[in-house]
């Protein structure tokens, strides 16, 4: 099913779990799910392609400070990411990728253009659990650690920000024990709605980046309205 379809099609997934805040599948259709009230993050499980993941590894060894910004229409994508990614071994297929993610986040949110951020990461960006003030966010681990999080259920939100009052995410309450932070696979696919979905304020899905050790990577895609 393409991007489209996705978006048009009545029927429900078939194959996913659905438990506290947050929906789990691994059919796309399972993204539209994030439409309904009481969702604040979906996640679409998926294993990378071989030359995906080769070109990931590529893109750590040869450019480890990678970062790239960009707004691109989601009817080019192809042409832009092609001038705008290192041209390694591996690039077609990853391009292929991406842009069907483009693909699927433009059609899900009616967008004709997309704010994407790609980056290599040797250290924790959000390392502190965290809402975004926006409307709903992709974010993809491509290499390395995905992204952790809270269910509604396992997470004191008077503890977010200086609530915390200066104490670790560990120490502060916030959760009430390590067992309660989930934390999504390399590849998959993550909507996170924030504070500033309509209707959601206060309620944005809780997450952050994972702690990495010394020389450990991530290549990490996020997208958002333009």
């Amino acid at each position: 099913m393409g991007a489209a379809e996705l978006v048009e099609s009545n029927v429900y997934v078939k194959s996913y779990q659905s438990e506290d805040n947050h929906i789990t599948g691994d059919s796309p259709e399972v993204l539209t799910t994030i439409y309904e009230e009481q969702v604040n993050l979906v996640i679409l499980q998926r294993s990378l392609p071989g030359e995906v993941t080769s070109y990931c590894q590529k893109l750590v060894d040869n450019n480890p400070n990678f970062n790239l910004r960009s707004v691109l229409s989601h009817k080019t994508p192809t042409q832009s990411l092609t001038s705008l990614l290192p041209d390694l071994a591996g690039q077609s297929a990853f391009i292929e990728d991406l842009a069907l993610l483009l693909d699927m986040y433009s059609c899900l949110f009616d967008l004709g253009e997309v704010g994407l951020r790609l980056q290599v990461l040797d250290r924790a960006m959000c390392p502190r659990f965290h809402t975004d003030k926006l409307g709903c966010r992709l974010v993809s681990t491509y290499y390395g650690q995905g992204t952790e999080w809270l269910g509604n259920c396992s997470v004191d939100r008077s503890k977010l920000g200086a609530g915390n009052m200066g104490l670790s995410d560990d120490e502060s309450g916030l959760y009430p024990h390590a067992a309660s932070i989930q934390q999504a696979s390399e590849g998959d696919v993550v909507l996170l709605k924030g504070d500033g979905w309509f209707g959601n304020d206060g309620f944005g899905a809780v997450h952050r980046s994972p702690a990495l050790t010394l020389g450990e990577k991530r290549v990490v895609v996020t997208m958002d309205f333009a």
